[in-house]
């Protein structure tokens, strides 16, 4: 009898073990927003508001960079693929002045420009909200058209409004001005007389999300080879939330996306956690793809205009350009195991528990050591750790320090505690087992997703074995509780194997009856 219990949980484990979900593509999108970082940055929405001729905001025009310039930028030519964020060690810094020519397209997505993004504005306005100029539409337009992902789209763009409406509406009625090369070439409305939840300028940063987060899953798309009609939930995690009065954050950012993405077989929610709402995301598409619920699911992220210029002033004191002008974007796929693509571990999930604390190690060894030592491994282990990735050149100048290294140091001390490495080997498994940050400050963009494109691609290319995602989240910032938070989850190389290479589902069923059957018999023999 003690034999028998045992034979359909064993199986029913193998059996689980080869029907992890993978990871079966990513893609990662910016678009240099300057004129956004101006009109729309929290940093310069609320200085315009104390003090509307401060010294800051007449020298901040000058600080602002080319788009070559954020080509070019090394950091963001990591981000969508086109060098591994290791090579940015092989670049002199500073590098916004070091780095080599770059490309607008890359590996994993593509960098635009301000122009052709206010276009996207106006393909993803589905409330007439968007005015642009007639002049401006006409050049616009010829982009767009010439864009094998929104080429059929095109013609959403109409004939363009007359300067003077657009005028009026930013005069009278507190429209937000869309400005390009000095000029105002459109604006959006509010959306309702008197709800401070559907004014201009948080219509405007709602579309920006749904815009970029369009241009992420747009690729995601393309890239993945997936058809759009295969997608069958998409979870969106961005930092902003949409609503009126009634329900100021009830969504649904995500059917929105899916919507101009021509996924009709979708449906799909928001989930909002600060800066891990990412991870969270991924966790729970992961559940769902290993559940059996829906075979392909879609984690995408627009970008925050609220985050750009964030640190402006700490960049222009200091002489710097304002790096902070990239909205970021990305989408995850999510699918069932094909026997090739990298595993999501999903027996492998760290989580900062409430009552945890917030003292930063506590903090990791929720993340990492705690989903390691569940699953017998050790910090060394892990090939590549991939934490909150901001760009040192961003937030060292305005004190926050370089996040990623901190972040691998304290991984790294508690490898020490543990007896996984010598402290002598500290320097060595930062080196090694970390990297240099290059996602832009957008809050939920850096938290650990920046490199899952990357190491996928490295996973199958059988150079790493297994990638550690960590996401963490500042939930006081809500005012609502003083904890932190966090999840994590580990990507793995595929065995190659899949609950169907293990014999035919109805086969794996029978057996398991059959081994349920034997048990049940010997208690009634008892």
């Amino acid at each position: 009898m003690e034999g028998a219990t045992l034979v359909a949980p064993e199986l029913t484990l193998e059996v689980g073990r080869m029907n992890y979900p993978v990871i079966k593509g990513a893609s990662y999108a910016l678009i240099q927003a300057t004129n956004l970082l101006v009109a729309q940055g929290s940093t310069q929405t609320l200085e315009r508001a104390k003090n509307p001729d401060s010294e800051y905001l007449k020298q901040l025009p000058k600080h602002l960079r080319s788009f070559q310039d954020a080509i070019n930028y090394g950091p963001n030519q990591a981000y969508i693929g086109n060098i591994l964020p290791d090579q940015l060690k092989e670049i002199p810094k500073p590098w916004y002045e070091n780095s080599p020519q770059g490309e607008a397209q890359g590996k994993y997505g593509e960098i635009v420009g301000e122009d052709f993004f206010y276009g996207l504005l106006k393909i993803c306005d589905s409330f007439d909200l968007v005015l642009l100029e007639k002049t401006f539409v006409a050049e616009i337009k010829e982009k767009i058209a010439a864009h094998p992902l929104f080429a059929s789209q095109a013609d959403a763009l109409d004939e363009g409004d007359d300067l003077a409406e657009i005028n009026r509406r930013v005069e009278e009625f507190g429209a937000e001005g869309l400005h390009w090369q000095g000029k105002l070439v459109g604006c959006v409305k509010r959306a309702h007389d008197s709800d401070v939840n559907l004014n201009a300028h948080v219509m405007l940063e709602n579309l920006a999300v749904k815009a970029s987060g369009v241009l992420a899953l747009k690729h995601l798309i393309a890239k993945s080879g997936i058809a759009p009609e295969e997608i069958e939930y998409i979870i969106e995690t961005s930092e902003e939330a949409c609503g009126d009065i009634n329900q100021r954050g009830g969504g649904n950012f995500a059917k929105s996306i899916g919507e101009l993405c021509a996924c009709d077989s979708a449906t799909g929610s928001d989930v909002r956690g600060f800066c891990a709402a990412p991870a969270h995301g991924l966790v729970q598409a992961a559940a769902l793809v290993q559940a059996g619920i829906y075979k392909n699911v879609v984690v995408v992220a627009g970008g925050a205009t609220a985050k750009l210029g964030m640190n402006g002033k700490d960049h222009v004191a200091k002489g710097l350009p304002v790096l902070e002008d990239m909205l970021g974007a990305f989408a995850i796929l999510i699918s069932e195991n094909d026997g090739l693509n990298p595993v999501f571990r999903t027996d492998i999930i760290g989580r900062h528990n409430i009552g945890r604390g917030s003292a930063p190690q506590a903090v990791m060894e929720a993340l990492v050591t705690d989903p390691l030592d569940n699953a017998g491994l050790k910090i060394t282990d892990i090939d590549k750790f991939a934490v909150e990735m901001q760009t040192p050149e961003i937030t060292v100048p305005a004190g926050a320090g370089d996040v990623p290294t901190a972040n691998y140091k304290m991984i790294a001390a508690l490898g020490v505690k543990r007896g996984d490495i010598q402290r002598q080997q500290l320097a060595d498994f930062v080196e090694k087992h970390g990297m240099p940050g290059f996602a832009p400050t957008q809050g939920h963009i850096p938290s650990g997703v920046p490199f899952i494109g990357h190491a996928r691609d490295l996973i199958l290319a059988g150079s790493m074995q297994r990638v550690m995602i960590v996401g963490k989240g500042s939930l006081f910032l809500g005012r609502m509780t003083n904890l932190f938070d966090g999840i994590s989850f580990v990507i793995e190389a595929n065995p190659g194997k899949t609950a169907v290479d293990a014999g035919d589902t109805e086969s794996v069923k029978r057996v398991v009856a059959e081994a349920m059957r034997e048990v049940a018999q010997r208690l009634l023999e008892n």
